[in-house]
């Protein structure tokens, strides 16, 4: 498969305006007649929203530590099919990534030059220019001489002050041999709400969200030479894309075709159900309160032979004939209220995790089966109260499963990540499900798994583990035939 170019939007640091930069050039080369493949670098569920928002198509993620640096390439032609450009947003500055045993290092483990160097894909960085003048040249000779691997094809200037301080940025722009493709001035109203764990998702922000994306589009449009963006844009020639199905090492018998992504529109939280041949039901929780989730776990689970139905635990029941559950992470603590309101899903989901029905809950899913969420009843599956915490818990982790599950043997090493600010207080103690050691050597024990249930503040990026998604869909197959027969 031929790959479709990219190019990479970066910055020397965190807050330069990465987000809405790149929402904004998604939505206006796509208005001028491009079909754009939005993705995001790293874990971050959060961006692909408000890309996808703009895209009229998922939003996907390039996480060289959570899937593997061998699965970036096939990723991205799988969410690339379809689309003639590809804009891909980095995480953090250009060089940041993993520091835990990667220091040292010119390109950290998954940072976002790591992916432009395996995408073969041009940089173009995006500079706060709040505070510079011509100084900016010494940062952009660094940024475009630090690593030979990577192609820094230009600059976009952001937050700029005045006519008089363009110029001045621009010449040190000329300075160093680097185009400005574009030049973009301070827009405060563009700010989008944010809270404990950064931006509001799009799917709680909703109309609010839609604005804010046509607002970025309109900005970069008026501000960003589009023109140049697509001449720029490359990336390596040819290999194979992604298959869901070969994933799973041995396809199976009736899966489908997954749906191409290219096809109608899409809006995220969206309700629906994928359907297969006769496989067993695997309800998602979507909706406001369950935002949190990767566009390959649906793949994957259709591939297994599932039928996937996307369910609003906020209002909805368990889909008729469910036979596992997913509940992915998102913000239950904003809707704690909710949640808890809908008693006879509470119920049904209690009866049926005692009764063997698998389920997969991570960060998220987590809380929504403990006793309480910051006093409001939750299901009760996992004996353990949990509230809004004091600080953040974020960073990836290399983990070992401490108990056999419907998703993982016990021994086996996964790569996750953390990220919430919650905790769970008053827990009886119960089978583990995972361990790893924190930064300063404290062996850590997190996560419960309870009669088929694996519930989990780390969150796993299936692609890197799909052998997970075919257990955990045979799980489903056996408890569903079970229950017929009784």
């Amino acid at each position: 498969m031929v790959s479709t170019p990219a190019v990479v939007i970066a910055a020397p640091a965190s807050g330069s305006g990465k987000t809405t930069l790149a929402t904004g050039l998604i939505g206006a080369l796509r208005r001028a007649g491009h079909s754009v493949a939005p993705f995001k670098v790293g874990p971050d569920y959060i961006d692909p929203g408000y890309h996808g928002l703009a895209a009229g198509r998922p939003g996907r993620n390039l996480d060289p530590v959570l899937v593997g640096a061998e699965r970036v390439l096939p990723l991205y032609r799988h969410g690339t099919r379809g689309c003639d450009i590809a804009v891909v947003e980095g995480v953090m500055g250009l060089f940041d990534g993993r520091i835990d045993e990667h220091q040292g290092q010119s390109v950290a483990e998954g940072s976002t030059a790591q992916v432009a160097a395996l995408l073969g894909a041009p940089v173009v960085l995006v500079v706060d220019a709040r505070g510079h003048s011509q100084s900016l040249a010494a940062l952009l000779h660094g940024f475009a001489t630090y690593d030979s691997e990577i192609r820094l094809g230009g600059v976009i200037l952001n937050r700029v002050g005045s006519e008089r301080h363009e110029q001045v940025l621009r010449a040190a722009c000329d300075r160093v041999g680097l185009p400005v493709l574009g030049a973009l001035p301070r827009m405060a109203e563009l700010a989008v709400p944010s809270r404990h764990l950064g931006l509001i998702p799009a799917v709680e922000h909703g109309g609010a969200a839609r604005s804010a994306v046509d607002a970025m589009i309109e900005l970069v449009a008026a501000h960003v030479d589009l023109a140049a963006i697509a001449r720029l844009a490359g990336a390596r020639v040819s290999g194979p894309s992604w298959d869901p199905v070969a994933e799973l090492r041995a396809p199976v018998a009736g899966a489908p075709v997954v749906t191409d992504p290219a096809a109608g529109t899409w809006e995220p939280g969206a309700h629906g159900v994928q359907r297969t041949a006769d496989g067993p039901v695997i309800a998602m929780a979507g909706g406001a309160a369950f935002t949190f989730g990767y566009a390959e776990h649906r793949e994957l689970l259709a591939a297994a032979g599932a039928q996937v139905a996307v369910f609003d635990p906020l209002h909805d029941d368990l889909p008729t004939g469910t036979a596992g559950v997913v509940l992915p992470g998102g913000f239950p603590e904003e809707h704690a209220a909710e949640l808890s309101a809908n008693d006879r899903l509470l119920d049904a989901l209690r009866a049926a995790a005692h009764a063997g029905m698998p389920v997969h809950a991570e960060c998220a899913g987590l809380l929504y089966l403990t006793r309480s969420l910051d006093g409001h009843r939750m299901a009760g599956v996992v004996d353990a109260a949990a509230e809004f915490g004091p600080r953040l818990t974020l960073g990836y982790r290399d983990a070992v499963a401490l108990t056999d599950s419907a998703l993982w043997t016990a021994g086996q090493r996964v790569r996750g990540h953390e990220f919430h600010r919650t905790r769970l207080i008053s827990a009886a103690a119960a089978d583990p499900a995972w361990a790893w050691r924190a930064p300063d050597g404290e062996a850590i024990r997190e996560g419960a798994v309870i009669h088929r249930v694996h519930a989990s503040y780390l969150h796993t990026h299936p692609a890197g583990n799909p052998v997970s998604i075919a257990g955990f869909v045979a799980a489903a197959a056996d408890y569903a035939a079970l229950r017929a027969d009784v």
